[in-house]
């Protein structure tokens, strides 16, 4: 057993032949053969993603930036953040404006109430019904205030669902549907 003659022991890449090739040829034929719809399949899916993929990172704006691109970056950070910063603020000051806005009117609304209490504890003590006052303070109020804030509709004229001389119990001005009672008695089947 020499290894530096170069026989026979040598190595298995030169040694295999004619003999090798003929069964590796036999054994990807026959796995062809029987998967290769398959592996084509298989070969044009991962053509599509690496062609798909591919794309999506070269429209990538942001994927690689150059030095010029890099230098302006920081710029462009700062400028969107004080325009956000900008539009917070503004933001936030009109929602102060508003609150501001329901505070006054509940302060109003709060003192439109103490007036009332204060009218009708004045007409308990005066011996009068404070209801009837309740009532004329609250539609002065609403006039008052409906006026000031929108036009108030006005009620259509409706018309009474029956005639002015229909009884149900008369029997009378029913129209033509009347009704008895069923006759008393023994049943008339058999």
């Amino acid at each position: 057993m020499d290894l530096g003659d170069g026989g026979p022991a040598a190595g298995p890449g030169p040694a295999l032949g004619r003999g090798g090739l003929e069964a590796l040829q036999h054994t990807v034929g026959s796995v062809l053969s029987g998967y290769g719809w398959y592996v084509l399949l298989a070969a044009v899916a991962v053509y599509l993603l690496v062609q798909k993929v591919s794309r999506s990172l070269a429209a990538r704006p942001g994927g690689r930036p150059g030095a010029a691109e890099a230098a302006e970056e920081p710029d462009v950070v700062v400028r969107r953040q004080e325009a956000l910063a900008a539009a917070r603020l503004r933001m936030q000051e009109e929602l102060n404006a508003q609150a501001e806005k329901y505070k006054e009117k509940q302060r109003q609304l709060e003192e439109e109430r103490r007036r009332q209490k204060i009218a009708m504890w004045e007409s308990m003590q005066e011996g009068k019904s404070y209801k009837g006052n309740l009532k004329l303070n609250q539609q002065e109020a609403e006039s008052g205030a409906s006026s000031a804030s929108t036009v108030p509709k006005s009620k259509p004229n409706k018309k009474p669902l029956r005639g002015g001389g229909y009884n149900p119990l008369s029997g009378e001005g029913g129209g033509t549907c009347s009704w008895r009672p069923g006759r008393r008695g023994p049943s008339a089947g058999g």
